[in-house]
């Protein structure tokens, strides 16, 4: 069901200033910016072999990701796994007792359909299933 590690989230105050850590000290290229106005965010993706980063500032104070910051900081905020189906992977996770926060696929950032497994059921990590086209 899971194929790689799609991309790690991480958290940031300021998208601008924390790009430049990412493309001038670690050499990375950013492949582009995109709000997800659903989830409140602004990213940015960095291909780093066959996966990415994923930086996230929070465009509202009530978003997931300000939120993480609120509470833990900036850093990593959740691993993304690749999945060729969605839907499927959703009810297989639910099917085992997984609990879901997404029990419907939704929007994600760079044109993927994600959903996200509550961190009690998966030892604490946010996990977020990813399925690209």
């Amino acid at each position: 069901m899971v194929t790689k590690i799609d991309h790690i989230g991480i958290a940031v105050k300021d998208l601008e200033e924390s790009l430049k850590f990412y493309t001038e000290v670690l050499g990375l290229e950013c492949i582009g910016t995109e709000v997800v106005d659903e989830q409140k965010v602004k990213v940015a993706f960095l291909p780093i072999g066959d996966s990415k980063i994923e930086l996230l500032e929070a465009t509202e104070p009530d978003s997931a990701v300000a939120k993480f910051i609120e509470k833990k900081g900036a850093g990593i905020q959740h691993i993304a796994l690749r999945v060729d189906d969605i839907n499927k992977a959703i009810a297989e996770m639910e099917a085992k007792g997984r609990r879901m926060i997404d029990k419907e696929a939704r929007y994600g950032a760079g044109n993927g359909r994600i959903a996200f497994m509550h961190p009690k059921s998966t030892d604490g990590v946010l996990l977020e299933l990813c399925e690209r086209e």
